[in-house]
């Protein structure tokens, strides 16, 4: 029940993120949305250990069970504070595993 509840009020702070309204960098500059950034995808910002690197991310990676599990330590690092990119603790490596096992 609280993972559908994490899941929602990731999927409506994306929302935003689609509409292209102005980011907030909380993080750094490295954490702004861009232009880069089209409809159906969203930012997200690995980062653990000094090393950080930014993906867009499809949003059918949001019924990913690995990529879930980051959105659930975000959580509890950073809070529901986020804006602009989602920024998850982990190395870079391991997210780019996670998005690569679950292509389409």
């Amino acid at each position: 029940m609280m993972l559908r509840s994490f899941v929602g009020k990731v999927e409506k702070g994306v929302s935003h993120i689609v509409q292209r309204r102005p980011a907030v960098r909380y993080y750094s500059e490295g954490t702004s949305v861009g232009d880069d950034v089209r409809e159906g995808y969203f930012a997200v910002l690995a980062m653990k250990g000094g090393e950080s690197k930014r993906f867009i991310v499809g949003l059918h990676y949001l019924n990913d069970p690995a990529f879930l599990g980051l959105l659930r330590q975000a959580e509890q690092e950073f809070g529901f504070r986020q804006m602009g990119a989602l920024a998850v603790p982990c190395q870079p490596q391991e997210l780019q595993n996670i998005l690569d096992a679950s292509r389409p």
